[in-house]
């Protein structure tokens, strides 16, 4: 187990910065979706399927 050194996640931090953002007009508002959209499909990519894992026996 990881020791907690009284400092909150920082992915978690992350979210919470980004929720805190309050969109300007529309085009902001379009910006940041997509800014999320970009992270999501990063983070797909990053999420490989272990294809590669299985060898046949010889």
């Amino acid at each position: 187990m990881t020791k907690n050194k009284g400092s909150a996640d920082k992915n978690l931090s992350n979210v919470v910065e980004a929720l805190d953002i309050n969109p300007v007009n529309s085009h902001h508002a379009q910006q940041l979706q997509q800014d999320k959209n970009d992270r999501r499909h990063q983070d797909a990519l990053n999420h490989d399927e272990p294809t590669d894992l299985k060898h046949p026996r010889s």
